[in-house]
């Protein structure tokens, strides 16, 4: 349930635990325990039910573990955004392998755990876009933004062995690699470097404690929910309901159903007694609906009464595209634009006043989208939008519709996340991995 600790804990200290409620679970439940101790115990002690093995201890970050989503719809399932928390000393969370060495595979088992890439969009490109074919340990990590000629350059200087770039640099489809396309030379360099590569791009911006909990945080502590709700991606369930008249039939169509090849799908079975015979409800894997239907339509008696419901997956909480904040204390436009500035480490943001809007007016409500935010942010009512760019014409409709807008230019809504990032990911690692942020990534406009 926990991973490892060894250590003993010191006294005073106050921890905190993120540990996985049903392990191995499709949809992984997260919960955090905070204690304290006032003298010194072994962990074994405060959890004597617990079995510890080697591993690590994670404190939790406003991250979570989840899960998986799949269709995205608005659900206002809201929370309360909190200050980071205090990382636990890395000599207490780095215990990740008696070597201290860290292969790619591990490497890539904590960046899924902190955000899983099945909270990515569908039509993104995410995770492991370039894989060396010779193993080696992962010794130094580089965050970018982008991966551009100058990143890469900064990347084989410093011997990378992994880049992490928050825009997948690999997209669409390739039919060849070449020289004429910077991308397609990027990943050649990449290749001989022996450099690995990997994209979480909307997984980030998804997951709870991400690029929009980040972004949104700027506008200070307030009450947040997720604008596109994510959802589990565990297998799509249905439940299956029909009538029988006798006990006879009840065993024999039961039997039936145990006999198909998707048996061990069938997740959920309840018989309640009626009048004129038993009500039946069977929940079944999406992959095992058809063998069941085909067993149940045997039956004629059941035919009449069957009925087919498909079952909405769980909602993800706190993950999602977008967040709306309701602030705690509302502020001016004008603050507003300062606290972005500052959060940003901006000198300059583009701002559209809403219609019969002021830089004095207040501004109690935010929508916030890292990147191109339009499509996640059409429709929000909001006092405020805050992004890095819409085009001409959907900042019209915002305005006109009484909203302002704040744009930093697309990069500079995301790069400031890699600092927090850089946080959660070195607590993770040994002390044998080194983790940068890249100097020379920039957002390639500028104000003149």
């Amino acid at each position: 349930m926990f991973s490892g600790c060894r250590t003993v804990l010191r006294a005073g200290r106050v921890f905190l635990l993120s540990c996985p409620l049903i392990p191995y679970s499709p949809v992984r439940i997260r919960s955090s325990l905070a204690f304290s101790t006032s003298s010194f115990h072994r962990f074994s002690s405060l959890f004597p039910h617990h079995t510890l093995s080697s591993g690590r201890l994670y404190p939790s970050l406003h991250s979570s573990s989840p899960l998986s989503p799949s269709p995205h719809h608005r659900l206002p399932l809201s929370y309360t955004r909190t200050p980071h928390l205090s990382l636990l000393p890395r000599s207490i969370s780095s215990s990740v392998c008696s070597s201290g060495v860290m292969d790619l595979k591990e490497v890539l088992n904590v960046l899924e755990q902190l955000a899983p890439l099945s909270l990515a969009e569908s039509w993104d490109n995410v995770g492991l876009l370039v894989e060396p074919s010779k193993p080696r340990p992962i010794k130094t990590i580089l965050l970018t933004n982008d991966l551009t000629m100058p990143v890469m350059d900064e990347a084989e200087a410093m011997g990378c062995d992994l880049i992490i770039s928050y825009h997948p640099p690999l997209f669409r489809p390739i039919k060849r690699l070449v020289q004429k396309n910077w991308k397609q030379r990027l990943a050649v360099r990449a290749v001989e470097g022996g450099m690995a590569v990997y994209s979480p791009h909307t997984s980030w911006d998804s997951v709870k404690g991400g690029v929009n909990d980040w972004l949104v945080g700027g506008m200070g502590s307030g009450n947040v929910c997720v604008l596109s709700q994510a959802l589990s991606s565990a297998p799509q369930r249905h439940k299956l309901e029909f009538s029988v008249r006798n006990q006879e039939l009840l065993n024999t169509i039961m039997a039936g159903l145990k006999e198909t090849e998707a048996s061990n799908l069938l997740q959920h079975t309840t018989v309640r007694s009626e009048p004129e015979g038993y009500h039946v409800s069977v929940t079944c894997a999406g992959s095992a609906l058809t063998p069941c239907v085909q067993t149940l339509v045997g039956h004629a008696a059941v035919t009449q009464s069957l009925s087919i419901t498909q079952l909405q997956q769980t909602p993800l909480l706190g993950c999602g595209q977008g967040r709306l904040c309701v602030l705690d204390e509302p502020v001016t436009v004008t603050v507003a634009c300062q606290k972005m500035k500052a959060h940003l480490g901006l000198p300059h943001l583009r701002l559209a006043l809403g219609h019969q809007r002021s830089t004095e007016s207040s501004v109690s409500t935010v929508a916030v989208c890292a990147g191109s935010g339009a499509s996640v942010l059409q429709g929000v009512k909001a006092d405020l939008y805050i992004t890095g760019e819409m085009s001409h014409h959907e900042v019209l409709d915002a305005v006109a519709s009484g909203t302002s807008v704040i744009l930093s230019d697309h990069s500079n809504s995301e790069r400031g996340f890699l600092a927090v990032f850089k946080e959660k990911l070195t607590v993770r690692l040994p002390e044998s991995v080194t983790v940068a942020i890249s100097k020379s990534d920039r957002d390639p406009l500028e104000v003149v």
